[in-house]
């Protein structure tokens, strides 16, 4: 795999649980608030990346065994990795709890590693309602594949959540609704606060994070959808 970086201690990336985060290096989309820039492309140099191989993760991990409870994979878009499939059975093979992040645009190869019992938590980005994501992600995409991966990771009965990064200047409150009828009734959403340290649009450095009330009133509308909502 491409792997962009290599975090050995989290108390964040998954859920309840102290873990050890992988992040893969290369996306399809090119968000605009996007906080790891570094690992939006294959050919930027990253800053983060230890220079670390699958086998020297997978021997960390092996020996770090009842001292970590989990492993997360994020990016970039981890599910753009051919060996993904191969290097999530092997840590599951350790006896890790793992967790995939992913933005949802293959579903195909979404659910197939459902199918193969290699994961335990999914988080899907959702970038802003159906009508706007082009305009968010950068890139001409099939938004069916968007709906697709929410319905299989809905269905799959993994323990999961869907989050969307609200940078202010990008959203209104109607986004939000439409977003609520289309993840109704999941079991949980996140509203992430975007932080103005870095960003893959140098400009996204200077704009203000969203008021303390205009989130809230995000989450009051998202809590008429879903079955619970928070915001981090």
């Amino acid at each position: 795999m491409n792997i962009g970086g290599f975090q050995r201690f989290s108390l964040v990336d998954y859920p309840d649980k102290i873990c050890a985060s992988v992040f893969t290096q290369g996306c399809n989309f090119r968000c605009p608030y996007c906080h790891n820039p570094e690992l939006v492309s294959p050919r930027r140099k990253s800053v983060v990346s230890d220079g670390l191989k699958e086998e020297e993760i997978l021997s960390f991990l092996d020996r770090r065994r009842g001292r970590l409870d989990a492993v997360t994979i994020t990016g970039g878009e981890p599910l753009l990795q051919s060996e993904l499939e191969h290097f999530l059975s092997a840590v599951k093979e350790l006896g890790y709890l793992v967790k995939l992040d992913t933005n949802g645009s293959f579903p195909s190869r979404l659910e197939k590693i459902i199918q193969s019992e290699s994961i335990d938590y999914i988080a899907m980005d959702i970038k802003t309602s159906l009508d706007k994501y082009e305009q968010i992600v950068k890139r001409r995409i099939d938004k069916a594949r968007i709906v697709d991966s929410i319905r299989s990771i809905m269905d799959s009965g993994l323990d999961y959540e869907f989050r969307t990064t609200v940078a202010g200047a990008l959203f209104e409150k109607d986004d939000f609704y439409k977003i609520g009828r289309l993840i109704e009734n999941s079991r949980l959403y996140v509203l992430q606060r975007f932080v103005p340290s870095k960003a893959l649009e140098e400009q996204f450095v200077d704009i203000p994070g969203c008021p303390d009330e205009e989130i809230h009133s995000y989450k009051g509308i998202m809590e008429g959808f879903v079955q619970r909502c928070v915001v981090r």
